[in-house]
């Protein structure tokens, strides 16, 4: 039962998002103010549906339920309980959920965020529905080719376990942390291109640098943390080759660490001086593309 209402929530949260984006980006014409409380209470039945997602999903891994298929492919009886728990982001289904899911949490800090005011709220509702947009995206690729959810007929009376290599306490923390990062980049990317087709104030050309400093600052504070963290890890698990090995698994996480900082920097020059707009836009895209 677990499964289908992980399901069922996923699918309350893809109609969220849906809304979420045809709010947010204009295509329901309705009141600012009112416009705002919508796209609000969206957010949160869209977050809310996927926290409880995951936590079906946690529920299958932690009672060893075999007839759903990542369980049965990722899990063990005699796997420790930590271990289930990570097993959920450890394959492609799981970290997709777990990416859209973090994407949520950022969504749902932007609309409560108090760094915006009467001016800047139409910057605001559009870069949620931006984050909408990108949220819905994944939720339909989830379903279709990716779904963490599918059930598994005959049931094995025993699963394949968490890859050897993946059991270790770096799994808990390793990819949330660099996926907060990675996702997190979202935010300024979204009031990127918020500020792009913002055109009631002028001086929003400018303003949305400010805004977009602190949401580019924490992403990258997670990255930073996540590197370092996956660099540790690298250097006790020979497997991945030491410390550091300019593969492309390692430098998927530096080269948009490398952006961000680029872009931190550049948005205080676009907010004090307004200077660098376009670079900083540019920036922003190409920090949440890679």
């Amino acid at each position: 039962m677990s499964p289908e209402i992980g399901q069922l929530l996923l699918t309350l949260s893809m109609a969220a998002a849906f809304l979420q984006t045809l709010v947010g980006l204009g295509f329901i014409k309705i009141p600012l103010e009112l416009q705002n409380k919508i796209i609000v209470n969206l957010v949160s039945i869209h977050t809310l549906g996927l926290i409880f997602a995951i936590v079906c999903l946690g529920y299958s891994f932690i009672t060893d339920d075999f007839s759903v298929l990542y369980v049965a492919q990722n899990s063990h009886t005699n796997l420790p309980v930590q271990y289930k728990v990570a097993a959920i982001w450890g394959a492609h289904e799981g970290s997709l959920l777990l990416w859209v899911f973090l994407l949520s949490i950022w969504g749902l800090l932007l609309a409560f965020s108090r760094k915006f005011n009467q001016k800047t709220m139409d910057l605001k509702i559009k870069s949620l529905g931006f984050i909408g947009l990108i949220s819905l995206g994944f939720i339909v690729f989830i379903f279709y080719t990716s779904n963490p959810f599918e059930r598994l007929f005959p049931i094995p009376d025993q699963g394949r376990s968490l890859n050897p290599l993946l059991q270790d306490p770096a799994l808990v923390m390793h990819p949330p942390i660099l996926y907060a990062g990675y996702v997190g980049l979202a935010v300024p990317f979204a009031l990127a291109l918020a500020s792009l087709i913002t055109t009631k104030h002028e001086t929003l050309q400018y303003q949305w640098a400010g805004i977009a400093r602190v949401w580019t600052i924490a992403p990258w504070l997670f990255l930073t943390g996540g590197i370092a963290l996956g660099s540790w890890w690298a250097y006790y698990e020979l497997g991945w080759g030491g410390w550091w090995f300019w593969d492309p698994v390692e430098n998927a996480s530096l080269m948009p660490w490398l952006t961000a900082t680029a872009l931190v920097h550049s948005l205080i020059v676009t907010e004090q001086r307004r200077l660098f707009n376009s670079m900083s836009i540019l920036l922003a895209i190409i920090s949440f593309s890679l």
